[in-house]
């Protein structure tokens, strides 16, 4: 299926200068169009398919405090009628394709997968998007109903729903925008945003300098290219606003926040840190400190607090929230008993966790053998995620994102040491202030 429409943005060759395109590894190439969009492409004669990753570095962290909830509600509205385009999922359809996104504090990403000989679909339809969104009032009007019963069935009406905006609430001062979670404060946030709100986002943010397109699948460089010049080339160059200054002062006390909430069968307990951000070794640490807690069936607190404890608790995990900003490394824990439990039971069973949390600052420190098992999982799921063209598109846009080696995560997870394990331990569960957060059954 080749596109056909009237837009006649691809009459000259745009290409920069050939010192714009370099390798960022042996299998994928980054060319860069005038207009500061960068694209990379990697080969997988293995599919039949090809797949096409729209990465716009914009997120809830660009949001407004008056104003939350806009950049998930314009993930919405750009499946919506565009310039040229008015029924992006009716074309796709038609082309054999399908299509995803989403949203996070940090980033909007889309991503549409064809057979290959409709990839010029793709370039057509996800171009037309970056151009320019038709900014339909009814379109509007219909994402925002779905965006606010998205909220209220996320947030509202599920067990444990509250957990993510008291979290943050508690983690962030007042004005930092981690400081409430990417559906919005509020569904009256999004029940007031216009048009012109919708339009002013869009130009602000979703500007080819500030977007990666990863192609990926069956298709040449060659031709990828070339369809990536001939439909996004003629998109007009347009500055994206700064991001917002993204630093965290160091919790000067330890908040601890109670959350009533009456459908839950069960108290439920996260205790939370704030984790340097992405790409910094402390970062990487953190990541293998919470697999070493709580990543498959061998990780300590599933073990010692599961298989083998005396019944407290139902459930266990930790991770990181994995922010290009300060983070979160979080240790929760389900309690088994139903039902209200009081401050002294969760003190106790707080005391549980912290414990085998302290155990990694020095006597039962990660050691060698439990370091490589880490790192071998890493690996393995790192060469498994790369199997997938879709996986991959998402990984290289990344990747160009942060202007590094796809696998440079993976690397540097593999270059800790067990030193630096129980150093950044002691940084987070000996000389660092947590929040605690209880969500359990009111009172009786």
């Amino acid at each position: 299926m080749t596109p056909g429409c009237d837009r006649n943005i691809g009459a000259p060759d745009t290409r920069q200068d050939t010192a714009a395109d370099f390798a960022i590894s042996e299998d994928a190439a980054v060319h860069t169009l005038a207009n500061g969009l960068r694209v990379v492409h990697s080969c997988d004669e293995a599919t039949a398919m090809v797949c096409l990753d729209v990465l716009y570095g914009v997120g809830g962290r660009d949001e407004d405090p008056g104003q939350t909830g806009i950049a998930h509600l314009l993930e919405h509205l750009m499946f919506g009628p565009s310039v040229h385009i008015p029924d992006y999922d009716g074309t796709l359809t038609a082309a054999g394709g399908r299509s995803n996104a989403w949203t996070s504090n940090d980033f909007t990403n889309f991503y549409a997968m064809a057979p290959a000989h409709n990839a010029e679909t793709l370039f057509y339809l996800e171009s037309d998007r970056m151009l320019s969104p038709a900014f339909d009032s009814e379109s509007l009007r219909v994402q925002r109903s779905v965006v606010i019963e998205e909220f209220k069935q996320q947030c509202l009406n599920r067990p444990y729903g509250v957990t993510g905006h008291a979290l943050s609430k508690m983690m962030y001062p007042a004005t930092h925008t981690y400081s409430w979670p990417v559906i919005g404060k509020d569904p009256s946030h999004i029940a007031a945003i216009s048009g012109e709100d919708t339009r002013r986002w869009f130009g602000s943010h979703y500007t080819p300098g500030n977007a990666v397109v990863a192609v990926t699948g069956n298709i040449g460089s060659e031709e990828a290219f070339a369809l990536a010049d001939k439909w996004f080339g003629g998109i007009p160059r347009r500055d994206a606003v700064a991001t917002p200054p993204m630093a965290v002062p160091a919790l000067a006390t330890a908040p601890w926040v109670r959350c009533d909430d009456a459908s839950v069968p069960a108290t439920a307990i996260t205790i939370a840190w704030l984790t340097d951000p992405y790409g910094t070794v402390d970062y990487t640490a953190a990541d293998a400190i919470t697999d070493a807690l709580a990543a498959g069936a061998a990780s300590r607190l599933y073990r010692r607090l599961i298989i083998d404890g005396d019944g407290t608790f139902s459930g266990v995990d930790a991770s990181i929230t994995g922010s290009e900003g300060p983070g979160l490394l979080t240790v929760s824990a389900r309690l088994s008993a139903p039902g209200y439990a009081d401050d002294d039971t969760c003190r106790c069973a707080i005391e549980m966790l912290l414990r085998e949390c302290n155990l990694l600052c020095g006597s039962d420190a990660v050691g060698d053998e439990e370091l490589e098992r880490l790192q071998n999982r890493q690996r393995a799921a790192f060469r498994l995620d790369s199997l997938d063209y879709v996986g991959r598109a998402a990984a290289l846009a990344l990747a160009v994102y942060h202007r590094e080696a796809p696998d440079a995560q993976l690397r540097r997870y593999c270059a800790l040491t067990t030193a630096d394990m129980r150093r950044v331990a002691r940084q987070f569960f000996c000389d660092s202030m947590h929040g605690t957060l209880i969500v359990g059954p009111p009172k009786p």
